[in-house]
Protein backbone atom coordinates (compact mmCIF):
# COMPACT_ATOMS: atom_id res chain seq x y z
CA UNK A 1 0.00 0.00 0.00
CA UNK A 2 1.15 3.18 -0.89
CA UNK A 3 1.75 5.09 2.16
CA UNK A 4 0.28 8.30 1.44
CA UNK A 5 -3.34 6.80 0.99
CA UNK A 6 -2.32 5.28 4.67
CA UNK A 7 -3.82 9.15 5.87
CA UNK A 8 -7.63 10.02 4.95
CA UNK A 9 -8.12 13.25 6.82
CA UNK A 10 -7.05 14.96 10.16
CA UNK A 11 -10.03 15.04 12.95
CA UNK A 12 -10.77 17.81 14.42
CA UNK A 13 -12.90 17.85 17.76
CA UNK A 14 -12.56 19.39 20.88
CA UNK A 15 -10.17 16.83 22.56
CA UNK A 16 -8.30 16.65 19.66
CA UNK A 17 -7.71 20.54 19.66
CA UNK A 18 -6.68 20.00 23.62
CA UNK A 19 -4.25 17.09 22.44
CA UNK A 20 -2.64 19.59 19.45
CA UNK A 21 -1.89 22.84 22.27
CA UNK A 22 -0.81 20.33 25.30
CA UNK A 23 0.16 17.46 24.38
CA UNK A 24 1.69 18.14 21.31
CA UNK A 25 -0.04 15.67 19.28
CA UNK A 26 -2.22 15.27 15.52
CA UNK A 27 -5.14 12.73 15.49
CA UNK A 28 -5.87 11.32 12.06
CA UNK A 29 -8.76 8.88 10.61
CA UNK A 30 -6.33 6.39 8.75
CA UNK A 31 -6.61 3.91 6.35
CA UNK A 32 -7.70 0.79 8.30
CA UNK A 33 -4.93 -1.81 6.60
CA UNK A 34 -2.29 1.06 7.70
CA UNK A 35 0.57 0.14 9.93
CA UNK A 36 2.33 2.81 12.16
CA UNK A 37 5.76 2.24 9.64
CA UNK A 38 3.41 3.63 7.16
CA UNK A 39 1.41 6.60 8.95
CA UNK A 40 5.11 7.86 9.91
CA UNK A 41 6.57 7.59 6.55
CA UNK A 42 3.39 9.40 5.71
CA UNK A 43 3.69 11.99 8.30
CA UNK A 44 7.35 12.66 8.10
CA UNK A 45 7.40 13.56 4.15
CA UNK A 46 3.94 15.34 3.65
CA UNK A 47 4.50 17.96 6.91
CA UNK A 48 8.25 17.39 7.07
CA UNK A 49 8.53 16.93 10.75
CA UNK A 50 9.69 14.11 12.89
CA UNK A 51 7.31 11.69 14.55
CA UNK A 52 8.00 10.84 18.33
CA UNK A 53 5.58 8.19 18.91
CA UNK A 54 1.65 6.52 17.15
CA UNK A 55 -0.67 4.82 18.78
CA UNK A 56 -3.60 3.63 16.89
CA UNK A 57 -7.38 3.18 17.67
CA UNK A 58 -9.92 1.03 16.21
CA UNK A 59 -13.31 2.27 17.21
CA UNK A 60 -16.73 2.95 15.09
CA UNK A 61 -15.42 1.45 12.42
CA UNK A 62 -12.73 3.87 11.24
CA UNK A 63 -9.28 3.58 12.28
CA UNK A 64 -7.49 6.75 14.45
CA UNK A 65 -3.99 7.56 14.59
CA UNK A 66 -2.67 9.52 17.44
CA UNK A 67 0.90 11.21 16.40
CA UNK A 68 2.97 12.57 18.94
CA UNK A 69 5.90 15.07 17.51
CA UNK A 70 9.29 15.61 18.41
CA UNK A 71 9.71 18.71 20.50
CA UNK A 72 11.59 20.15 18.29
CA UNK A 73 8.39 20.10 16.09
CA UNK A 74 4.94 21.91 16.74
CA UNK A 75 1.37 20.21 16.08
CA UNK A 76 0.11 23.71 15.95
CA UNK A 77 2.25 24.68 12.68
CA UNK A 78 1.06 21.05 10.90
CA UNK A 79 -2.57 22.43 12.25
CA UNK A 80 -2.31 26.16 10.45
CA UNK A 81 -0.58 24.06 7.38
CA UNK A 82 -4.06 21.72 7.18
CA UNK A 83 -5.86 25.41 7.89
CA UNK A 84 -7.16 23.90 10.66
CA UNK A 85 -8.29 26.86 13.81
CA UNK A 86 -6.30 26.09 16.77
Amino acid sequence: MDPYKSISYAYLTEKAIGLIEKENKLVFIVNRKANEKMIREAIEKTFDVKVDKINTLIKGGEKKAYIKLKPEFKAVDVAVKLGLTV
